[in-house]
């Protein structure tokens, strides 16, 4: 059981550090921090509730549209819904949130607390196996949604001039990117499955590439030519 609990935790907690040190400039308090990950553990709950209603709600849907309503409406909104209330409610205000980087950091670690127990559940169910491909795709996925969410909301935090677009899109992207994720694997369709690896490794390259923009355009750097790398960041679309 300690085995199966440690396969279950281990690749949450290797992303968790690597997001920590790629955070090279002025790190978070590690009590904030444990908080968002405590928090994304704690929404599994209301999560849970809100999955079987809208669960039950597609209920008469069949074939590929129930596969695009579980993968959509009850996994990817209720999660991302709970996730992003969560981050908003934690720092929006928070004297903590004074650079965009914050947004990813925040939201990756209660992406990775949530991660983590739903692993840990699944783990549980279905052994080691499971557990292994988790740790290579499902645990990564929660991160880099977390990456979409906080990266938008970073901008959303300090871009004013356009922040309802940018919250727009702290929700939008990871909701898109999770639904698209469960709905090749829930749909059952070969077809559809091929594009799992690609997908992945698409998420994989543009979750690195807001991690190396929003660091690299850090207030705390102090190789940083505001004029130029503010500018590129604040038309950053992808």
């Amino acid at each position: 059981m300690i085995g199966l609990l440690l396969l279950a935790l281990a690749p949450v907690f290797i992303i968790a550090f690597y997001i920590y040190f790629r955070d090279k400039y002025e790190k978070e308090p590690w009590s904030l921090l444990l908080k968002a990950m405590f928090l994304g553990v704690a929404i599994a709950f209301p999560v849970i509730y809100a999955e079987q209603v809208m669960s039950a709600i597609g209920s008469s849907f069949k074939g590929l549209y129930k596969a695009g309503w579980d993968a959509f409406m009850v996994a990817a909104f209720c999660e991302e819904a709970f996730k992003y209330l969560v981050l908003f409610l934690l720092i929006w205000r928070n004297k903590e949130f004074n650079e965009k980087f914050d947004g990813i950091v925040y939201a990756s670690f209660i992406s990775l607390g949530f991660a983590g127990i739903e692993n840990i559940l699944y783990v549980k169910d279905a052994g080691i196996s499971t557990g292994l491909v988790r740790a290579f795709t499902a645990v990564p996925a929660h991160a880099i949604f977390g990456v979409s969410m906080g990266f938008f909301f970073g901008l959303a935090k300090f871009y004013p001039k356009k922040r309802k677009q940018y919250l727009y899109f702290s929700f939008l992207l990871p909701f898109v990117l999770h639904g698209f994720y469960d709905f090749i694997l829930m749909s059952g369709k070969s077809y559809l499955l091929i594009l799992f690896v690609p997908f992945i490794i698409y998420m994989w390259t543009t979750g690195f590439k807001k991690l190396k923009t929003l660091n690299k355009n850090s207030i705390y750097n102090s190789d940083l030519d505001i004029g130029i790398d503010f500018g590129k960041v604040n038309d950053y679309k992808n």
